[in-house]
């Protein structure tokens, strides 16, 4: 049996995550080794370790490592506990593989301390650019410690093989998050609404928006902009989940949670999970934010995507994405552009290069042979 330690530290990642590991508990040569940590662990942002244990997956370890602090200070704290932790955590347990998905600040230390213990890295989503976040330069950080590696489309794969990668290393089965979409079992809008408390009866949006952080400074603003565009728009509803552990993150939240007791049309929550969130998405007329899932998700239900400011500048578009600025004018009339019949034809019709799923499947199959 070889150990495959799979790592999650939030819970966008854990819904990406949860279908490959489904598939590895299936292989009678592998065993999951599930490492819990970062925000699912911190009732901050809703405790979501929960949602693990609701899918019944084993926990082999929840390891605590958020600082108290949610600034640049208290990040590097972070990861200075998940280094220590972690270290500590594979020591212990000596997985022969560790998966990591995407671009969190705090996988870069338990990635390290993975390379100094010689254990092989396979890494989901790599190749991609988010020119706004920090998390771009961890990213490529991770995909230059890792021995395989398993992108979201053909364009990401070249480029990480640009990046000097092993051509024979790179696998594209497509992105993990549309395999969500092709496999979920949805809830009905009647069993969503009972679900958040909260009645869709006229068209509504899946709003998430979270900091920028080589924007320093602005998240109080942008949140602002995003709100006061928002408000503009008394006859729609909104579904809000809250911002990451994040520099700048709680002040968002706090924008938020302001917003909404003064808005009988909005909902806020820290965690959906997946379910209720692609369900959610599956009956909204559109999705605003600037978040990933806009870029990647959204289009496989044909509805259109308002993707705000520079967080996702640089990643593969489908045509059903509407760019524009955090300024309040320019998002108002970037929602009306989505209204229009002619865009809703245009979203209704657009195509997904982000593949057509069957990818963690895939992805274990490599896994598997690479230590045959």
């Amino acid at each position: 049996m070889k150990k495959i330690c799979v790592v999650t530290a939030t819970r966008a990642e854990y819904g990406l995550l949860r279908n490959t590991m489904i598939e590895i508990e299936k292989e009678d040569t592998l065993e999951l080794c599930l490492a819990v940590t970062g925000m699912h662990l911190d009732e901050r942002y809703g405790s979501t370790v929960r949602e693990i244990e609701e899918d019944g997956f084993p926990i082999a370890a929840r390891i605590p490592i958020l600082a108290q602090e949610t600034d640049e200070w208290g990040m590097i704290q972070t990861m200075g506990n998940a280094s220590i932790e972690f270290g500590r955590f594979f020591l212990e347990e000596k997985p022969d593989m560790l998966v990591v998905l995407g671009d969190r600040y705090e996988l870069f230390p338990i990635c390290q301390c993975a390379l100094i213990y010689g254990i092989p890295i396979a890494h989901i989503s790599g190749g991609e650019i988010t020119e706004g976040a920090i998390d771009d330069a961890i990213r490529n950080c991770i995909t230059q410690l890792a021995s395989l590696h398993f992108p979201g489309c053909e364009l990401y794969r070249r480029r990480i093989i640009d990046m000097g990668r092993s051509e024979d290393s790179v696998y594209n089965f497509g992105d993990v998050g549309v395999e969500n979409i092709r496999t979920m079992n949805y809830m009905s809008k009647e069993e969503l609404e009972e679900s958040i408390g909260f009645v869709l009866d006229v068209p509504y949006a899946c709003v998430t928006f979270h900091p920028v952080t080589k924007e320093k400074g602005m998240a109080v603003h942008q949140v602002r902009e995003l709100l006061n565009a928002m408000s503009r728009f008394p006859d729609m509803k909104f579904i809000i989940t809250k911002a990451n552990a994040d520099a700048q993150g709680d002040q968002i939240n706090e924008e938020i949670d302001h917003f909404v007791k003064e808005h009988d049309n909005c909902r806020a929550f820290f965690s959906l999970g997946i379910r209720r969130y692609l369900s959610a998405l599956k009956y909204a007329s559109m999705v605003i934010g600037n978040s990933s899932s806009g870029i990647v998700e959204a289009p496989c239900f044909g509805i259109p995507t308002i993707n705000i400011g520079n967080r996702q500048k640089g990643r593969l578009q489908a045509t059903s994405i509407l760019n524009c600025e955090a300024e309040s004018q320019q998002i108002v009339d970037t929602i009306q552009r989505a209204m229009s019949k002619e865009f809703i034809k245009i979203a209704k019709n657009t195509k997904n290069p982000y593949g057509e799923g069957n990818t963690s499947k895939e992805i274990v199959k490599v896994i598997k042979k690479y230590f045959e």
